[in-house]
């Protein structure tokens, strides 16, 4: 089928996200049949606003270097559909031959995929649909890991290593460090701090997700613990935690705050804790927050989440031109010693609406910390290992002044 092709991005940007664009334009590029390929700026409201470059015009060198480039360069939106927007989006499919739509990108963006595949159907036009997962949040379903997510899990495993060495060597002024990490619903972010740990007694000693309400009362229990233990404590939560009652620890509901999925601004959690610390425990505490940087930092890229990426693209725009529609791409892992990783297929409306939780497995029966089949789950994900850091014997010096 001849036609032209439109690229969309949604959502947050990933350090590997760029690599699926790259994948769908480098494979379309061998199939005749496709003529011009549009990027729409901006996502849906790209479309929506018409605003479409041709991709063909780029350098062949600036698309395969997209797939070491962070962030969305294709700019990105979250943008709710109306009835209004996808007869729009069928006016401007229809009116630049697009024959192929390729939408990038996590929950929201699966939801406006699956919309427009029914508009297109409704309307009975011949425009295929295909979904290409990408999420920080690893919470598609229907597929064993998301593309974005292996890179975010890297940074926070040396991020976490890092300031668990920066709460050690400081332990006598600071003695409980608390880490903030993305993840609204899911805790799949937060888990991956584990991956940081080579011994038992490595930072981080506690970690909390949104899947497990937190009691605070057993919070600073563990927290008391393990400061009596070691002498610290680096504690890891997930922005979305939620109390006993089921509600944010720390939301912002106002209109500035709100994106158009009505998800407010979360963020907060631990400067909360690190008071509560403070206020029943009499210690001092201190927190590390960081912004958008850890979903999208290029120094701390996956190899394997990049590969990942750009086969997703690739395998999208392969079975889309070879008359598939309506579906979105899988990863699916292959059981065996070594790590070894397929695609497949999932249709767009079992994946729109959906989110997938940690499971129960991957966490601790004492509901503060991963199982080691968490580990060995996303242990591969994050391409190699962590840097190798010293460990001093500090074979302690007799004695020789009275104390």
């Amino acid at each position: 089928m001849r036609g032209n092709i439109v690229i969309s991005q949604s959502g947050g940007p990933t350090a590997v996200v760029n690599s699926s664009i790259a994948g769908i334009v480098q494979e379309a590029l061998r199939h005749p049949e496709v003529e011009s390929i549009y990027g729409a700026i901006n996502g849906i409201e790209g479309v929506l606003l018409e605003d479409l470059i041709d991709l063909r015009q780029e350098e062949p060198e600036a698309i395969e270097q997209l797939r070491r480039t962070p962030s969305a360069a294709l700019g990105s939106c979250r943008w709710r559909m109306s009835p209004d927007d996808l007869k729009r989006t069928i006016n401007v499919f229809s009116a630049h031959n697009v024959k192929y739509a390729f939408f990038i990108g996590g929950n929201d963006t699966m939801e406006t995929a699956s919309a427009v595949r029914g508009s297109v159907e409704e309307a009975g036009l011949d425009i295929r649909v295909m979904g290409v997962p990408k999420t920080v949040d690893n919470d598609l379903v229907h597929t064993d890991h998301c593309p974005g997510y292996g890179s975010v899990a890297r940074w926070w495993a040396i991020a976490a290593r890092d300031a668990g060495l920066d709460t050690k060597a400081m332990y006598h002024p600071d003695t409980v460090k608390v880490l903030e990490t993305m993840g609204r619903d899911t805790g799949w972010i937060a888990a991956s701090t584990s991956l940081a740990r080579e011994n038992d007694n490595d930072p981080p000693h506690l970690i909390y997700l949104p899947e497990e309400r937190l009691d605070e009362e057993r919070f600073l229990g563990d927290v008391d613990e393990a400061v009596r233990d070691l002498g610290y404590v680096v504690v890891v939560v997930a922005e979305g935690l939620r109390n006993r009652e089921g509600e944010y620890l720390s939301v912002r509901t106002d209109r500035l705050q709100a994106d158009r999925f009505g998800h407010g601004q979360l963020g907060g959690v631990a400067n909360y804790l690190c008071s509560l610390v403070t206020s029943k425990l009499n210690l001092k505490a201190r927190f590390d927050k960081p912004g958008t940087i850890q979903r999208v930092s290029a120094s701390c890229a996956s190899s394997v989440d990049s590969e990942e990426a750009y086969l997703v693209g690739k395998v999208a725009a392969r079975e889309a031109i070879g008359g598939l529609t309506g579906y979105m791409v899988t990863l699916e892992r292959r059981t065996g010693a070594e790590y070894d990783c397929q695609t497949g297929l999932a249709k767009l409306e079992d994946v729109a609406g959906s989110t997938r939780s940690v499971p129960r497995e991957f966490v601790s029966k004492t509901g503060n910390f991963v199982t080691r089949d968490f580990v060995s789950y996303a242990k591969p994900l994050i391409g190699g290992t962590l840097p190798r850091y010293a460990r001093l014997k500090k074979v302690p010096v007799k004695k020789r002044l009275p104390p």
